[in-house]
């Protein structure tokens, strides 16, 4: 049978600024990406979601990001290697110590909003982020695009690198996502989405936005909670899959 992992960004909450809706997210995915305190997430958000996900059997990665509250995440910063490699390595720390206290750990880690589609590209950063993994300890697994200079990087430091798909996100011809600055960058016909995922799971193939067919290889499949309709996409997209006779389990 074939399987493949469902992730997705949850704790990140703010405060009392609410987004997304984890707990019904749960239901769906095998993953829970975990924001850190930097672009997302406070310290009782983070508690509580990971004793949710502890509760319910899902894996705990942690969301790193750059130090961007006000943009969520979703700004380029022009920090040094040094600066950034600290903020991702404070970031595990903190998320670590709180999965402990409930009951968890860190399984994997995946960049955030910005500093992910950075790194496809940007080789100091990129190495910046792997080397603080690296110096966390536990060599865990990156999460991270197909054909990035991170997934390359982790994978030359001993780190497991996992390419990953996502589901409510448009793909450009090149496999790269469509930016979020432009028009259709999100998807939210649950039918095509959930249609595209299986094709993905099944054959190892995704639809871009212009029709045509990339050849990519995922062992995780992210689909976002902050979206319009995430909750009802997520259901879909499982129950699609699992009616394929693909299994959803973590990939860690």
């Amino acid at each position: 049978m074939a399987s493949i992992d469902l992730n997705s960004d949850v704790g990140e909450s703010f405060g009392n600024w609410t987004m997304g809706d984890d707990a019904a997210i749960f239901r769906s995915v095998s993953s829970a990406n975990i924001a850190c305190g930097f672009h997302a997430g406070d310290p009782s958000t983070i508690a509580r979601t990971c004793r949710d996900a502890v509760a319910a059997g899902i894996s705990i990665g942690a969301h790193v990001g750059y130090r961007d509250l006000a943009g969520f995440g979703r700004r380029f910063l022009d920090c040094s290697p040094t600066e950034l490699a600290d903020d991702v390595l404070y970031q595990l720390g903190a998320l670590e110590g709180i999965a402990r206290a409930a009951g968890g750990r860190i399984s994997y880690v995946k960049p955030h909003g910005a500093l992910y589609n950075t790194i496809v590209t940007h080789q100091v950063q990129a190495q910046a982020v792997v080397d603080a993994v690296k110096a966390f300890g536990g060599d865990l697994p990156m999460l991270l695009l197909p054909g990035s200079v991170a997934l390359a990087a982790a994978e030359a430091a001993g780190l497991r690198g996992v390419a990953e798909a996502f589901a409510d996100r448009a793909y450009n011809p090149d496999g790269t996502l469509v930016s979020r600055r432009e028009p259709g960058a999100v998807l939210h016909d649950e039918d095509a989405v959930a249609a595209n995922m299986v094709r993905l799971a099944t054959e190892g193939t995704i639809v871009a936005r212009d029709g045509s067919t990339i050849k990519t290889s995922a062992e995780s499949i992210c689909l976002h909670g902050d979206t319009a309709g995430a909750v009802s996409m997520a259901a879909a997209v499982r129950r699609k899959l699992e009616a394929a006779g693909v299994d959803i389990r973590s990939f860690v």
